[in-house]
């Protein structure tokens, strides 16, 4: 398939490289917003002296609002990603549907900087914008990877582009941190106007280089004028994906493992700084903040040589295997996590997940993306893989909460996930494996 403006091949140099620099425009986001500045931000400036609010009539407590709120958002994208990643199938043209959620989200994620308690329920739609429009788009630029690869190439590929967002993110992070801690010579008169600033420029960031990925990749792979019926069009796409899916006990048997272990990763990474927060025993209060960052960029940099490693075991020993491998340390790692109590097994930790973070998720990107049959459109298919994630993620944040409610302790917690790494780490033996001569 050629990229009828660039007249890009498919795997060639350039057109993967157009696809790995989204990786490196959208992943700010999820370091930035969801993980480092604004929790911070949230936390302590618009939230500093306020236990519940009244939102839309409704008292939330502040510590559940941005949980609800990211539940909502992930149902949100359950629902609606189906629907137009099979219209977008239909009339050939994904790259339009990618553009709509970057934009919406960029936008909205350069908005935060208006993020203000008065103007709240405002700024909540905002934060949910964004995050509709980072997650969306992933289901739109993951379905690129069958269209910009053979088969040969899909690990490495998949890693490139994990590898190019944990770069890029830390990056942005580190140009962030250094104006809010030397916020007077940016000339800011405090640091929270320069961690606003932050949010402002992570939107900037996703919305540039986004743009050289809108360049150099294809619209799909047809051309056909859009017709009234096009939703209807849309779910029978999507009904012909789910007959092929459902017939396959490969497909079948690796989306019931993903949705287990993929809900654990995303929820163990989601509590982590909960965790650093209310079980590890830090000095002080500004060591505290100082060490959660910290652990949050070895996280991101550890993750580099995870992704690569676990790669090359994949093409080495089956990714099958590899990925089995990985989800089981995930458990053990879970049952260590339990008994610390210092920074410096907290940091310890920290490394471990990120070496396993990097090394699990473009091996479960590649490892679908292989099982796609070559003569059908990608995008229907990875929107099966993303509701997977998205509905697992809602029921991780439950079991995260279930359990720290019931509990009074995050600690607990981490032996639920303890569980269900090691289940979905069984559920993953039963899949048939991929031809190892494919990834030759």
């Amino acid at each position: 398939m050629l990229n009828k403006k660039t007249n890009h091949p498919k795997g060639s140099i350039k057109l993967i490289g157009a696809w790995t620099i989204y990786d490196w425009a959208n992943s700010v986001y999820s370091l930035v917003i969801s993980s480092a500045i604004f929790p911070i931000y949230y936390s302590t400036y618009v939230f500093s002296d306020v236990r519940s609010i009244m939102i839309f009539s409704i008292d939330v407590n502040k510590d559940t609002l941005i949980s609800l709120l990211s539940g909502i958002c992930f149902l949100l994208i359950a629902f609606i990603s189906p629907m137009l990643s099979g219209i977008a199938d239909y009339i050939g043209n994904k790259k339009i549907f990618m553009k709509f959620f970057v934009y919406m989200g960029s936008f909205s994620c350069i908005g935060l900087y208006w993020f203000e308690l008065e103007n709240i329920e405002f700024s909540l739609i905002l934060y949910l914008l964004s995050l509709l429009g980072y997650w969306g788009s992933l289901v739109y630029y993951n379905s690129y990877l069958n269209d910009i690869t053979f088969p040969k190439q899909t690990n490495m590929v998949s890693a490139r582009g994990f590898t190019m967002g944990y770069i890029g993110s830390v990056i942005l992070l580190l140009i962030n941190l250094i104006m809010i801690y030397f916020y007077e010579d940016f000339g800011f008169s405090s640091d929270k106007n320069a961690m606003k600033m932050s949010f402002a420029l992570t939107g900037l960031w996703w919305l540039g280089f986004s743009q050289y990925s809108f360049y150099h990749l294809p619209k799909g792979n047809r051309e056909i004028t859009i017709p009234k019926n096009i939703i209807w069009n849309g779910f029978k796409e999507l009904r012909g994906v789910y007959e092929v899916i459902r017939s396959s006990k490969r497909f079948t048997r690796f989306l019931l493992a993903f949705f287990i272990f993929s809900f654990s990763l995303q929820t163990v990474l989601y509590i982590a700084s909960y965790f650093g927060v209310a079980e590890i025993q830090w000095p002080s209060a500004s060591e505290q903040t100082a060490g959660l960052i910290l652990s949050i960029l070895l996280i991101q940099v550890v993750a580099i040589g995870g992704a690569y490693s676990f790669t090359k075991l994949a093409q080495k020993f089956g990714n099958i295997i590899v990925l089995t491998f990985s989800i089981f340390l995930w458990s053990l790692v879970c049952f260590y996590a339990y008994y610390i109590k210092t920074p410096n097994q907290f940091y310890m930790i920290a490394g471990l997940v990120g070496l396993l973070m990097g090394g699990t998720q473009p091996v479960a990107r590649a490892t679908f993306s292989l099982f796609i049959p070559e003569t059908k459109d990608t995008t229907s298919f990875f929107s099966f893989y993303d509701v997977t994630e998205k509905i697992g993620i809602f029921f991780g944040l439950l079991f995260y909460a279930f359990s720290a409610q019931l509990t009074g302790s995050v600690r607990f917690s981490v032996l639920i996930f303890m569980f269900f790494f090691f289940v979905g780490a069984l559920l993953l033996i039963r899949v048939p494996r991929i031809d190892k001569s494919k990834l030759a």
